[in-house]
Formats: structure tokens, C-alpha cells, sequence
């Protein structure tokens, strides 16, 4: 991870966990947040720039999808407040998300409102079966390489989904925003008592309102809320015709959901040097959406940009900053509504530049890095960094960066393989061919061209003890090798496999036709 640029507190300033700590639970539970007043005060201050960061952001996503706003600040609160208790990283923020809005915008524009929260609450079941069932286990075969990419590339979405409020408004705003991001950047130099985003907001708002400078505010994104949620089920046919045009669409839902909860749960780890429990993360996210149906909301996800306000500009480190995130935006969308409503958006753009830099990993793209990455690597990253910002969808990159990072993998490990050709024997009649490497389907398919099939002896020898037989493709080679030697009347005998390799043999061979 790079760096966080000055105005961004360093991870490691901040008291953290010891690694290895089960689950992270022993400093990221609610009672480690009233461990002391400096503690607790960082994750209350931390709760409150989040939730101020989230208004504009839910009403947004509320847009895409297609319904009211209040449906996505109401989805906000729910996820927010109930992943507290049951996600398995604390610190983490899920709310309404644009990848989950961009996911469910057909359903709402084709069906109706009813059918979306029946849509979120079956997404939401499957979620849970899906974490029960161990989903989180695919975190393992996520290279490096599209982590990486998964940052850079969040980085510049986070960046580009501010330029909106950049166009086509008053000089004033760039002024602003620039105010802003001096005061995140110089603040934290003199002290870090109160988080510098919070003071920035606070700063702009009052000079605006005090100077009556009509500038963009969050109440132009949207219509607040006036009244609490509350509990509905949803109006539609209980038959197997609803479950067909909302399955699809709730399937996409908890796949994107959960790769992006899981992604930017690994990301927090590495920020906060500790680990989570990713599979209570997969069924916490499954169970807040469910929550979030039942109580009108458009469903969500992870919210990496905020995620990272709460964790790296802010400091909070425990659930206690996600629960309050929730919680706070609830008072302050429908009991202070009016005071949120004059905040100038140059106030929220200024923070959300700052952390799309602090997120960006900027070592990943210096000339020296670059130099001495190999070009493999490099490609994976800039696949899923490309796909990602053309999709707008943190999901179809990290998918792209996975396939090319297996493609990429399998080609080079295809190299390593080898026949030599053991001259030394002490009988006229037999020759030993030694294979080495791993072998699998991209390795083994150029195998059968590798013996001398009309000039060997009668004999013939392949000694395996250097190789490993992987896959059913292995297995044909080897058959094909044994058939051709057979054709002419000669004899193979296979010597060296290792346990694993001769059980996987002995299942196969013979068994697989006389494809070649």
C-alpha cells in the first residue's frame, strides 16, 4: 500500500491490533472504543465525517437506481447500523453503493419499487448461504498484481465521480475546494484532536453561509427525508413468475456485493495491519441487505471511499465509528435536514479528492517499480485498472484482472516443463526419457511431440520423479505417449511418481478415450 500524503494520518500512527489477532475483534469491538477519551473521540468524530460524506453519495446512487432519494439514505443507515454488530471487519462502512445501484436500476425501471426490495432481500439470502457455504475463501485466489490494480482503480473512480461537481458551476467552488484541501493537508501538522476533513466541511460551510456566496449544496442533489424508516414487506406475487424476473438480478447483486465487501475488507487489513473474519463479512453483508429490504432500502455494499475516510483520514479503528456513521446520518438528514442542506458540495468534493490520493498507490507506478516488476505483473494490474474505470465497476475489473493474471501464470508455468532424453543405459534395448516440471493442461499438451517414437529401442522408460501430474489432460498425454509407443510394438514403463500423481494416474489412465 502507498503511503497516505501529508493530511492523511499514517496508519501506523494510530494504535492498531496486534497481527494475527483473531479476527481483529480484541481492539475492533465497541467496548475497545471506550478504552480512553482519545479513542473514543476519534471514533464519534470519525462516525460524523462519514455520515456527512454519505448524504450526497447515497442520494447520488439513489439516481442511478432510479428512485427516491430517501430510499438510498434510508438504505445508508440500515446497512451502516447493522453491519456494526454482525460484519466480520470492524471499522468498515457498507451503505448504498453504485455498483449495487447500477446492479437493480433494470428491476425499478422494468417492475417497480416492490420488486427491487424483493430483489434486495433475495440478494441478501443468498449472500448469507453463499458466506455459510465459505465464498470467502475465493480471497485466496486474488493475486497481488489486481489488488493492487483494485486500489489504483478505485482511486481514479473515486476522483472521477467528483468532476460532476466541477462543471458547469460558479468560479468560486474551485477556491473552495482548494481551501479545503490546504486545510486537510496543513491541519494535521499543528494537531490531529479533531479530524481534519470534519474541520473542513465545518470551515466551508459557515464562509459560505456567512458570506452568502451562492455556491452548489447537498440539499441541490436531492429531497432529504422528513421521517424515520420504517418496516414494510414488499407488494408482490409470492410465485415462482416474481422469482424469475427478480433471481437474476438478485444473484448479480450478492456476487458484486460480496466481492467488493470482501476486496475492501482485505484492504482495510492491510491498512490497519490486522485481520478480519471474511466469511462473517459475507453473511453480515447478507443479513444487513435483508434488514435493508425489509425496511424499504435499495441494498448495498462495502463503501470503500468512505471505508477509507473512516479508517485512513479519520483513524477509527472499531465498529463503534460504523454504528454512529449510521446513526448520525439518520439525525442529521431528517432532525437536522436543513443545516445539511446548506453545506456547499466543494466542502465534500475537497474530502473525497483527498482520500482518492491517499488511496492511490503510488509506488505501483514509479518508473523504478515498473522497471523491476515483471511485465505480467504489470499487465494484470493495468487490465483490472482499465476494465474497471471503463465498467465503472469494481467487480468486472477484479473478475478481468483474475483471468488475465491465470492466463498470464499458466503460460509461464507451461515453460518449466521439460523432456530430456538419458542416453546413459546399459541396455541396447531400452531408453529413459526424464520429465520434469508441473504438469497440467497448458504444460502437457505438447508432450506426446517430445519422443522419438520410430527410432527408440523396444524398451522405453519415462521417469517422473522430478514432474507432477495436476489434471485429467496430463493423464491423456501420457496415455497418447503409452498408445503410439504400443502402435510399434514397443513397451512404456512410467517410474517416479510421487503419491499424489500415481493415485491421480491410476484413476485416469485408460479412461479417457484415444484423443490425442
Amino acid at each position: 500500500m502507498s503511503h497516505p500524503p501529508v493530511g492523511l494520518p499514517d496508519p501506523a500512527s494510530v494504535p492498531t491490533p496486534v497481527t494475527g489477532a483473531p479476527e481483529a475483534t480484541a481492539s475492533g469491538s465497541f467496548r475497545a472504543a471506550f478504552s480512553s477519551v482519545r479513542t473514543l473521540r476519534t471514533e464519534v468524530l470519525a462516525g460524523l465525517v462519514v455520515a456527512l460524506a454519505l448524504i450526497p453519495e447515497a442520494i447520488a446512487f439513489s439516481i442511478i437506481a432510479g428512485v427516491d432519494p430517501r430510499i438510498g439514505l434510508f438504505a445508508s443507515f440500515t446497512m451502516a447500523v447493522t453491519i456494526s454488530f454482525l460484519g466480520g471487519r470492524p471499522a468498515m462502512i457498507s451503505a448504498a453503493t453504485g455498483a449495487v445501484a447500477l446492479v437493480i436500476a433494470p428491476v425499478v425501471r422494468e417492475h417497480g419499487l416492490d420488486y427491487l426490495i424483493a430483489t434486495v432481500i433475495l440478494g441478501g439470502l443468498i449472500q448469507v448461504v453463499l458466506g455459510v457455504l465459505g465464498v470467502a475463501k475465493i480471497m485466496r485466489f486474488i493475486p497481488r498484481s489486481v489488488m493492487v490494480g483494485f486500489v489504483n482503480a478505485l482511486a481514479i473512480l473515486i476522483f472521477l465521480s467528483q468532476v460532476p461537481h466541477l462543471i458547469d458551476v460558479p468560479w468560486i467552488v474551485y477556491p473552495l475546494v482548494a481551501v479545503g484541501i490546504v486545510i486537510m493537508v496543513l491541519l494535521p501538522r499543528w494537531t490531529k484532536v479533531v479530524p481534519a476533513p470534519l474541520v473542513a466541511i465545518v470551515l466551508l460551510t459557515v464562509a459560505v453561509v456567512v458570506a452568502s456566496i451562492n455556491v452548489p449544496t447537498v440539499g441541490d442533489e436531492g429531497a432529504l427525508p422528513e421521517s424515520l424508516p420504517s418496516l414494510l414487506f414488499p407488494d408482490v406475487p409470492l410465485n415462482l413468475e416474481t422469482l424469475q424476473i427478480i433471481a437474476p438480478y438478485a444473484l448479480a447483486m450478492a456476487l458484486v456485493g460480496i466481492l467488493e465487501s470482501l476486496l475492501t475488507a482485505k484492504l482495510v487489513d492491510d491498512v490497519t495491519d490486522t485481520h478480519s473474519n471474511k466469511t462473517r463479512e459475507a453473511w453480515g453483508q447478507g443479513t444487513a441487505n435483508i434488514v435493508t429490504g425489509f425496511f424499504g432500502g435499495m441494498g448495498g455494499c462495502a463503501m470503500i471511499g468512505q471505508t477509507m475516510i473512516n479508517v485512513k483520514a479519520s483513524g477509527a479503528r472499531t465498529r463503534l465509528s460504523t454504528f454512529l456513521a449510521g446513526v448520525f446520518l439518520l439525525i442529521l438528514v431528517v432532525g437536522l435536514g436543513d443545516v445539511v442542506a446548506i453545506m456547499p458540495m466543494a466542502a465534500l468534493v475537497a474530502v473525497m479528492i483527498m482520500v482518492s490520493v491517499g488511496t492511490f498507490d503510488w509506488h505501483s507506478i514509479r518508473p523504478a517499480t515498473l522497471r523491476r516488476m515483471p511485465k505480467s505483473e504489470t499487465t494484470v494490474m493495468v487490465a483490472t485498472v482499465v476494465v474497471t474505470v471503463a465498467t465503472h465497476n469494481l467487480a468486472y475489473g477484479v473478475i478481468v484482472g483474475v483471468l488475465v493474471a491465470m492466463v498470464l501464470f499458466a503460460q509461464r508455468v507451461a515453460h518449466f516443463t521439460s523432456v530430456k532424453r538419458l542416453d546413459a543405459s546399459d541396455a541396447d534395448d531400452q531408453r529413459v526419457y526424464a520429465v520434469e516440471g508441473e504438469l497440467f493442461f497448458a504444460s502437457s499438451n505438447d508432450l506426446v511431440y517430445q519422443f522419438d517414437y520410430a527410432g527408440d529401442p523396444k524398451n522405453i522408460v519415462i521417469d517422473m520423479t522430478k514432474a507432477h501430474i495436476w489434471d485429467a489432460s496430463t493423464v491423456a498425454s501420457l496415455d497418447a505417449v503409452t498408445t503410439k509407443y504400443e502402435a510399434k510394438g514397443k513397451t512404456v514403463t512410467i517410474i517416479g511418481m510421487n503419491d499424489d500423481s500415481a493415485a491421480r494416474h491410476e484413476r485416469l489412465a485408460g479412461n479417457l478415450g484415444a484423443g490425442h
